[in-house]
């Protein structure tokens, strides 16, 4: 848990934080664990902010100390391919009888493509609402009832977008192994909705790996930690900003 990483990082100084820096074109395998990679590059190329002292707004109103936009991903190849790679390689590892891919629209389209690609595997999407022409059609691409088949999502936060996705692929006769994602949130509610429509999430990265991350990376400091962890365990309260 988060708690237990603190503990090893509580001794660091940390100096002024920063919104953005260099990202290198050329890496070197270093061990490093992959989803302390991906939260890694997420940070450096701006993909992810983390203000908690001057937070943004959501479009749904929410004030929040992060800002994620994983759109950016596509336009890094090293990165890009990072992501592609291990999306491919959790459904190699956890989903082995997946038979197709479906992205959300519209974040999850090209990164369930790219990953289909590497699987040799069919790829669709599935629309968060029908055309309002030709066959009214919600899911685009080949569909085969009784498929296995893998939800692709950017990312997850109450997961309530994937979640219709998995619930039409469904109505439609495939069987949901589960949905992937590059990040998630692991918020409370995300996971509780997850649960109630009895489906798995396996995430990239995560927000206690980003935490840990910006630590080291001396993007955002110690006494921060607080306020983002209190805004995942309740991000309609905006009490974790006088934290």
């Amino acid at each position: 848990m988060f708690k237990e990483e603190i503990t090893t990082i509580q001794n660091i100084e940390f100096s002024n934080c920063t919104d953005s820096f260099q990202f290198s074109q050329t890496q070197v395998d270093t061990g490093e664990p992959q989803k302390n990679k991906i939260a890694r590059h997420l940070l450096e190329i701006g993909a992810i902010f983390l203000r908690p002292n001057d937070p943004f707004t959501w479009v749904s109103g929410i004030v929040s100390p992060i800002y994620c936009d994983n759109r950016l991903t596509l336009s890094y190849p090293e990165v890009r391919r990072e992501i592609e790679q291990g999306l491919a390689e959790i459904i190699r590892s956890h989903f082995p009888t997946c038979q197709a891919v479906y992205g959300t629209s519209t974040a999850g389209i090209p990164h369930a493509s790219l990953t289909a690609d590497i699987l040799n595997l069919p790829m669709g999407y599935v629309r968060a609402g029908a055309k309002d022409h030709g066959r009214n059609n919600k899911i685009e691409g080949r569909i085969e009832p009784g498929w296995d088949v893998v939800v692709i999502e950017d990312l997850i936060s109450t997961a309530s977008s994937a979640i219709q996705v998995v619930e039409i692929l469904r109505d439609a006769g495939c069987n949901v192994l589960g949905i992937v994602s590059i990040f998630t949130y692991g918020m409370n509610k995300g996971l509780e909705n997850l649960r109630e429509a009895n489906v798995i999430n396996i995430s990239l990265s995560d927000f206690d790996t980003l935490i840990e991350t910006a630590l080291e990376k001396r993007i955002i400091e110690l006494s921060d930690v607080k306020k983002l962890l209190a805004f995942r365990a309740n991000p309609s309260d905006n009490i974790w900003q006088s934290l």
